[in-house]
């Protein structure tokens, strides 16, 4: 059983999760959730996910009747820009730290070796590793939560990019004269399709006089629709929310058939609660994609939702841990 565990920390704009995973798959063992904004300044994210690393380890171990020294480390997803090298986390669009040396703080905080990943790159390679996409040999994952991120693997290797930025299909720009991004452009697709901007636009549209059941859904308040309640709305047939979710879809299909057209992947991989909307979102994004990437690599490409919705990034951080290392 020597070094035969791993743990997974996924780090989001919402929620911090933190598993126990097996060296050769399986999923995760033991899981901690807790809300990113109660955890405060980076050094008190630091704390509380240390505190959450021993936990699971503790719990998961204790089912095996395994050991610490069974652990080989820890996988660290978190939302970028980053400095992969040196293990910092830059400025992140969607989280208030700059500049922390991340994986240096949590490593010495666990007493474990770390490796820090974008979030979406941990959650692209959980897909690949252990989900829907094992077999294939390129795919590109899109992550729809508090932004949008994503990943690229290419001939079985997860792709960087010269200053380890690749993947970040969120701010491709979608209309040049858009609404505005938290990363300062405008017309991103992060700004029309993450969960808060699919909230923000329909709460517009009901401000404008929309007909709908969303505000009655949000208790009469229209401030707090979120992306679930437009989500419930369309499940209940509510026609303005529909409308809201195949904007949507069609947005999102048309940032895929770029990455279609760009990159000819086997498999995109959707991951996030948006994909909740199955059909409703699914379908018209499908359509999208087929009207506007060539035919020739929309035929060759599957538009799928992800199979570890609520342990992709965990089990990828992980992963990604393991894998480099056995490179090293």
């Amino acid at each position: 059983m020597s070094r035969s565990w791993a743990v997974g920390v996924d780090i989001g704009g919402t929620n911090v999760v933190v598993g126990l995973v097996r060296a050769d798959g399986g999923g995760a063992v033991a899981l901690r959730s807790a809300p990113t904004a109660s955890m405060g300044d980076a050094e008190g994210a630091v704390a509380d996910i240390a505190t959450m690393v021993d936990e699971v380890i503790s719990e998961g171990l204790g089912k095996v009747d395994g050991r610490r020294r069974d652990v080989a480390g820890i996988g660290i997803g978190c939302p970028g820009p980053l400095d992969l090298e040196a293990g910092v986390v830059l400025e992140p669009f969607n989280l208030d730290w700059k500049d922390f040396p991340l994986r240096e703080r949590l490593s010495a905080a666990v007493d474990l070796p770390a490796h820090l990943d974008n979030d979406a790159n941990c959650a692209t390679w959980g897909e690949y590793w252990q989900g829907v996409g094992r077999g294939v040999r390129s795919l590109v994952g899109v992550t729809l939560g508090t932004g949008i991120g994503g990943g690229v693997v290419l001939d079985g290797r997860l792709v960087h990019g010269a200053s380890s930025t690749a993947g970040e299909v969120g701010h491709m720009t979608i209309d040049v004269e858009g609404r505005p991004c938290k990363c300062g452009n405008r017309g991103c697709l992060e700004a029309y399709a993450s969960g808060p901007n699919i909230a923000a636009r329909a709460r517009e549209g009901v401000e404008r006089g929309a007909v709908s059941t969303l505000s009655e859904l949000a208790g009469g308040d229209p401030a707090t629709i979120t992306a679930a309640t437009v989500y419930e709305a369309v499940v209940h047939g509510d026609a303005y929310a529909r409308e809201v979710m195949e904007e949507t879809a069609r947005i999102l299909g048309a940032g895929i058939a770029n990455l279609v057209n760009i990159l000819n992947p086997e498999m995109v991989v959707i991951v996030g609660g948006v994909t909740r909307a199955g059909a409703y979102l699914f379908d018209p994004l499908r359509a999208e994609v087929r009207q506007r990437a060539f035919p020739v690599a929309e035929r060759a490409c599957r538009i799928v939702p992800g199979e570890l919705p609520d342990t992709a990034g965990v089990i990828g951080a992980a992963g990604l841990f393991l894998a480099g290392r056995q490179a090293g």
